[in-house]
C-alpha cells in the first residue's frame, strides 16, 4: 500500500469515529428523511423506477444508501476502505431492515464481479481519494451491466480554491486548480492527501471507458456545510458541486435499432 493510502486510510478512519458517536442521530436522519438532494432524485429517478441493483462506491456512513432503497433500489452493496464508517453502516442498514451490505475494500478495485451493477453510484467526497481517476472510472464501468448508469455527485474541482471568508468570496493564494493535490487542513480528514483533476479530466476519464456522457451540470450549492460557517464562496458566484450522468451501451439496443 503506498505511503499516501496508508496516510489518508488512518486519517479517514480517525473522521469516520464520528459516524459512531453520532450513531442514534445518523439513524434518526435515516428514519426520517433522505440523505439525497433534490437534484439527485431528480435525476436518478427515471434509473431507479426500474428497481436498479446498486453498488455505491467509497459509500462512507451509508445514509445515501438507505435514501437509495427508499427512493426505489432492489439493493445496494457499498464499498469503502474505512471499517470504521463500513461496520457503523452496516449496523445500521440491519437495524432499519434496509437491503444494504457494505465491503471493506481499497478502491479502484472493488471485490465485486464484473456487470453486478444497474447503477453505479458515487460522489460527495469520493474523487478526491483517487490519484489516478481513469483506472477509478475503467474499474467503475466494469461493474455495469449493458445499459447501466454512472451517477456522480460531487465537489465541483474548483472547491479547493475558495476560501471560507464571510464577508467575499477569495481564492486562496497557496492553492492552483491545476495542481496535482494539496494537503486538507479542515474536517473532516485532517492532513490527508486530496488529489485533485479538473472537471474536463473528470469527464475524459469517465468518456474513455467507453461509457456514453448523458449529463453532466455544475451548482452554486456545496453539498456540504460545516456547522456554523457561512462562506461568502457558498451565495452563487461561485461553482461548488457537479453532477454528471453517464450510461453504458447495450449491444442488444442497438442491433434492435438498426
Amino acid at each position: 500500500m503506498e505511503h499516501h493510502t496508508r496516510r489518508n486510510r488512518i486519517a479517514w478512519d480517525a473522521a469516520s469515529e464520528k459516524h459512531v458517536r453520532e450513531y442514534q442521530e445518523l439513524l434518526g436522519q435515516a428514519k426520517k428523511q433522505s440523505s439525497l438532494f433534490e437534484r439527485e432524485l431528480d435525476l436518478l429517478r427515471p434509473i431507479l423506477v426500474s428497481s436498479p441493483t446498486v453498488v455505491h462506491l467509497q459509500s462512507g456512513h451509508g445514509l445515501d444508501d438507505v435514501a437509495l432503497v427508499a427512493a426505489g433500489a432492489r439493493s445496494v452493496v457499498g464499498v469503502d476502505f474505512s471499517e470504521v464508517a463500513s461496520i457503523a453502516a452496516q449496523r445500521r442498514a440491519d437495524e432499519l431492515g434496509v437491503a444494504c451490505r457494505y465491503v471493506v475494500a481499497e478502491l479502484p478495485g472493488a471485490p465485486l464481479r464484473d456487470e453486478c451493477a444497474d447503477l453505479v453510484y458515487t460522489g460527495k467526497g469520493a474523487l478526491i481519494w483517487m490519484p489516478d481517476l481513469r483506472v477509478w472510472a475503467k474499474d467503475a464501468a466494469r461493474l455495469l451491466r449493458p445499459a447501466g448508469h454512472l451517477f456522480i455527485y460531487e465537489a465541483h474541482p474548483a472547491v479547493p480554491l475558495w476560501t471560507w471568508d464571510e464577508d467575499e468570496p477569495r481564492i486562496r493564494p497557496d492553492r492552483s486548480y491545476f495542481e496535482r493535490s494539496h494537503i486538507n487542513d479542515t474536517f473532516p480528514a485532517h492532513g490527508a492527501v486530496e488529489w485533485q483533476a479538473t472537471l474536463g479530466e473528470i469527464i475524459n476519464a469517465v468518456i474513455s471507458t467507453g461509457l456514453e456522457l448523458q449529463y453532466v451540470a455544475e451548482y452554486a450549492e456545496p453539498f456540504w456545510r460545516p456547522g456554523k460557517v457561512a462562506a461568502a464562496a457558498w451565495r452563487g458566484q461561485l461553482p461548488n458541486s457537479f453532477a454528471l450522468v453517464a450510461r453504458r451501451r447495450d449491444p442488444t439496443s442497438a442491433v434492435g435499432n438498426r
